[in-house]
């Protein structure tokens, strides 16, 4: 039985160190290589036992922790991905994870979506609080211990740190985490360990990797051992003049340059293909070395020979006698549906590849926003004419992660029509969502109100044009909005008539706001007998329409809302239970 190395992602809020503290972990240093300061493409690190012993030897001879694992192959993923396309059937590519947060910072919106990724996907993880040097009077310890920085440390220092330390404790249980130092955890399970470092000093790295080689050892033994069965999963897809070059992790068996492979497509059957040759990465990222065979688990850059459209995220297997490409096919199609599930109705989603579309269905669950279809590559007219036929306006929107719409869709008349949201940042892409939701929800119901009658508070005035036929008179709008062909009642639900026709300033007007006079013409009025200078006129309300009203009264000023409760006053004096 062998074990073959952990998986370990790196993840966190996109500047809160994720790259530094990676690259002192493998003594590299990409991070000043990146534009701008974030990582660019996903890369792989294999890290071998000897330099696990070498670079946590002083915490693993501390806590007595015996190494029995060969290495670990750390991921540093896009900080805008939150590591979503990095999956396998049945959840995460990474066997365990470390979160990297801002000491200083706390938990940022992408900090949150990360930590409901993990917990969807119930990936172990440690938390690493990074950036302990940049609280004032810091002082680091010379054998680069956290915890022996921490005994060490001023009074008001330390007190400035527990005080963080606290309120990032606070913060992570109200997303359901438990967490503490990870030198006070008895239970493992209940907990989740936080380690303090510093990526610039290197306090703390000793401590990260000890306590992901002896998480590892002591809950991931079952999983990480290595089966026979060649399996991994398509991480990035290049192409030059020589061909094809596929990025990926190999997580399971043994890899062949004889064998052939089956790679998972989105629509039909996979796409078979030989390999040409395989390049597997050096430990501590010095390059690619050809080889004839690996093992798992390992990063690898694979030629093959097919020129089929290949997609970013997609699982890979060896094909062999019993692993036949009858049995590959059928557990592709059943991983790939049991990820991706749509519902009868709502909106529709694209993504880069198949990781992050599955991970971007699983946080547009938890905000409770259901998908009619969701699909890789990017914004297609296909999509604009699927979108545009979806009959729930709120649902006409596609939202696209970390892709394009292409050009030729841009002057089609149907794009006029629905709604599209694109983002690199899914925690964005689903905060712009939501918005865009409410808000259209809100215009849909106004538009509905807008076909109610208008909710209005007349007072009659000392002046009168005509008695009758019709009668013309003055009105000061009290309060909401008057608007011809209305009708009125008064104080005493005794209906009065229908305003035909509003003059304000000499000028025929369909509609007139709160505070404004008017003369009002109404036919079928007595104004000497039917009215009392002084008194108030209200809207004459159906009950239906004043249900209606309340049940939308968001949408309502405060001013049409005390009109409803007169006119609920009015009604009630007559039937008690008017309105309810």
């Amino acid at each position: 039985m062998t074990i073959r190395q952990p998986i370990v992602t790196v993840a966190g809020h996109v500047d809160h160190g994720k790259t530094s503290i990676l690259d002192k972990i493998r003594g590299t240093s990409i991070q000043t290589g990146e534009a701008g300061g974030i990582t660019q493409k996903i890369s792989f690190t294999t890290l071998p036992k000897e330099n696990i012993e070498e670079r946590a030897k002083k915490t693993l001879d501390k806590f007595q922790i015996p190494l029995e694992i060969p290495g670990l192959l750390f991921i540093d993923t896009p900080g805008h991905a939150a590591f979503t396309n990095m999956r396998k059937h049945g959840g995460s590519l990474a066997d365990i994870a470390i979160l990297v947060i801002d000491v200083n910072d706390g938990i940022k919106p992408q900090t949150a979506e990360v930590l409901q990724i993990l917990k969807a996907n119930k990936t172990p993880f440690i938390i690493a609080l990074n950036k302990i040097d940049n609280i004032s009077g810091w002082q680091t310890s010379k054998d680069l211990l956290s915890l022996n920085s921490l005994d060490t440390q001023a009074v008001n220092v330390k007190t400035n740190f527990e005080e963080k330390f606290y309120t990032i404790i606070g913060s992570l249980h109200s997303h359901g985490i438990t967490a503490d130092m990870y030198s006070k955890i008895e239970d493992f399970t209940k907990s989740v360990a936080i380690v303090p470092c510093s990526a610039e000093t290197g306090e703390g790295i000793s401590e990260i990797l000890a306590m992901i080689t002896a998480l590892s050892q002591k809950f991931l033994k079952d999983k990480i051992i290595c089966k026979e069965l060649g399996k991994g999963v398509v991480l990035e897809v290049k192409k030059d003049k020589r061909g094809s070059f596929l990025e990926c992790i190999f997580y399971d068996g043994c890899l062949k340059n004889t064998d052939q492979i089956a790679i998972a497509s989105l629509e039909g059957d996979p796409v078979t293909t030989k390999i040409r040759t395989i390049q597997e990465a050096l430990p501590l990222n010095k390059g690619y070395q050809t080889r004839d065979s690996v093992t798992a688990a390992t990063g690898l850059k694979l030629q093959i020979n097919t020129k089929e459209e290949i997609l970013p995220g997609m699982p890979i297997q060896v094909i062999t006698k019993e692993n036949t490409i009858e049995k590959i096919t059928e557990e592709f199609e059943s991983e790939i549906s049991e990820e991706i599930q749509t519902s009868n109705s709502g909106i529709i989603a694209k993504a880069d590849s198949l990781g992050s579309l599955q991970a971007l269905m699983v946080l547009l669950k938890q905000a409770g926003i259901p998908v009619l279809k969701a699909s890789i590559g990017p914004i297609s007219k296909k999509d604009i004419y699927s979108c545009n036929a979806i009959q729930e306006e709120e649902d006409k929107v596609i939202i696209g992660f970390n892709i394009q719409q292409l050009e030729e869709t841009q002057d089609l008349d149907e794009v006029e029509q629905i709604k599209i949201i694109t983002n690199e940042i899914v925690y964005k892409l689903i905060e712009d969502l939501e918005k865009y939701k409410a808000a259209k929800l809100q215009e849909i119901e106004k538009k509905k109100l807008s076909e109610l009658p208008t909710i209005c508070k007349l007072k009659v005035l000392d002046f009168c044009f005509r008695n009758t036929s019709p009668a013309v008179f003055g009105v000061k709008i009290e309060a909401g909005n008057l608007k011809a062909h209305e009708r009125f009642i008064n104080t005493s639900d005794k209906k009065i008539g229908q305003v035909k026709e509003i003059q304000h300033e000499k000028k025929s007007v369909n509609r007139i706001e709160s505070g404004k006079e008017v003369a009002v013409s109404m036919p079928g009025v007595n104004f000497e007998r039917q009215l009392t200078i002084g008194e108030f006129l209200y809207t004459n309300l159906g009950e239906s329409h004043f249900r209606k009203f309340k049940e939308h009264k968001n949408l309502l000023s405060s001013e049409e809302k005390s009109i409803l409760q007169e006119i609920a006053q009015i009604k009630r004096r007559t039937s008690v239970t008017w309105g309810i």
